[in-house]
């Protein structure tokens, strides 16, 4: 049987191969930082990872790792609710929740599995979930495993949002639910509006915050902060593995009952063994240097600003905004694949996103400011930038 799948599975990768679609994954041989080597070139300055606070190799976060590792040891081997929980896990949990304003966390093994194991125990088909349209690929697999009614809001279009919470009237609870910052645009959600829409129609509030929790917001508590709404959003869903450390490991932050209740039923954290003693050591040293200075997030954005202001100048187009996340945009997919290989052999480390990840016809190279750039890097990056810019006629002159 395998005969026939394995001839139509080499088919579909062909013609993905083809039409400039297929992704081919770069192996890094060093710590991940801004200056990173790779099995084809070293000492290239990396701009597309999610590294925002340059945490992933920082010293004091490797050596609490290390302390947890000595003090609760490798792992648990099992889930939370039969031998799998331990006091740094609860304090790890608690930290999250005192640092977004939230009554209680729990901890995921991935941010996937806290968008995966949120909608099911809370949502019945009594219920309905109203997403924007660009929300991540995991709220949507989320939402799927809900037997609730689904409706979808044209991005970021509130008029569209009124519409579909009015469609909702009948339904018993509505959930709106939206990306705190969207990951290939680096657009920040108007959280504040959707608070008013929630409050007018009586609906709950969920905010995926994976690229906002520790950059975002005068203290870097999140979209909900940035917009002004910390007490007004009920649940607030995260990732360990970006700004906070870069390791792995998600957590859904919310009222207390809704918390309580995924511990109950939330399938991810009841069948998925507990996050590695290491990470969570870790995550709890990334919480207290971020409480106790705003260093690197001041860095981050001051580097975040000299990256767009000189990409404008150079004459590219780039999607507004104030986020460290700055698409770069070529619209065609082979051309940002071109793009970004020859932006590597200036030594600039960048990945090419197209269909799928994002709409047809809007490929981009998706840059990524880190609080462990330095100004000069980010100079030679714009100077690579506009000369590859040059050489492939996305810049005239």
């Amino acid at each position: 049987m395998y005969g026939k799948i394995k001839t139509e599975l080499r088919d579909y990768l062909n013609n993905l191969k083809v039409n400039g679609l297929y992704k081919n994954e770069r192996i890094i041989t060093s710590q991940q930082g801004a200056v990173i080597n790779t099995t084809s070139q070293n000492q290239v300055l990396n701009f597309c990872s999610n590294n925002y606070l340059g945490l992933a190799a920082n010293t004091e976060v490797m050596s609490a790792a290390l302390n947890s590792l000595e003090s609760f040891g490798y792992g648990l081997s099992s889930v939370r609710f039969i031998c799998g929980t331990q006091s740094i896990h609860r304090d790890l949990e608690n930290k999250i929740a005192q640092f977004l304003g939230m009554d209680d966390s729990i901890l995921y093994a991935a941010a996937f599995d806290a968008n995966g194991g949120l909608f099911e125990p809370l949502m019945t088909e009594e219920d309905v979930i109203i997403s924007d349209e660009l929300n991540h690929a995991s709220i949507i697999d989320g939402i799927r495993l809900s037997k609730a009614r689904r409706l979808r809001y044209k991005h970021d279009d509130m008029n569209d949002l009124e519409s579909q919470l009015k469609l909702s009237s009948n339904n018993r609870r509505k959930l709106i639910v939206t990306d705190g910052t969207f990951s290939m645009d680096g657009t920040i959600a108007q959280l504040d509006k959707i608070c008013d829409l929630a409050d007018r129609h009586d609906a709950l509030v969920m905010v995926d915050d994976c690229h906002s929790t520790g950059i975002i917001g005068n203290t870097g508590r999140g979209t909900h902060e940035y917009r002004k709404v910390v007490s007004r959003v009920d649940i607030i869903t995260g990732t360990l593995g970006k700004a906070l450390g870069g390791a792995m490991g998600g957590f859904t932050a919310a009222k207390q009952e809704i918390v309580d209740l995924l511990r109950q039923r939330s399938r991810p954290y009841l069948f998925s063994n507990t996050i590695a003693p290491s990470i969570v050591g870790a995550t709890l040293k990334v919480l207290e240097m971020l409480s106790n200075s705003s260093e690197l997030r001041d860095k981050l954005h001051s580097n975040t600003a000299k990256f767009r202001q000189g990409m404008k100048d150079a004459g590219f187009e780039i999607v507004p905004g104030e986020h460290p996340i700055v698409p770069i945009m070529v619209n065609e997919a082979p051309l940002a694949q071109k793009f970004a290989q020859l932006l590597l052999e200036e030594g600039i480390y960048v990945i090419g996103f197209f269909y799928p990840v994002v709409p047809k016809g809007k490929a981009r190279i998706r840059v990524q400011l880190s609080a462990a750039h330095e100004p000069e890097q980010i100079s030679k990056a714009i100077q690579a930038f506009s000369k590859v810019g040059k050489e492939l006629g996305i810049l005239i002159g």
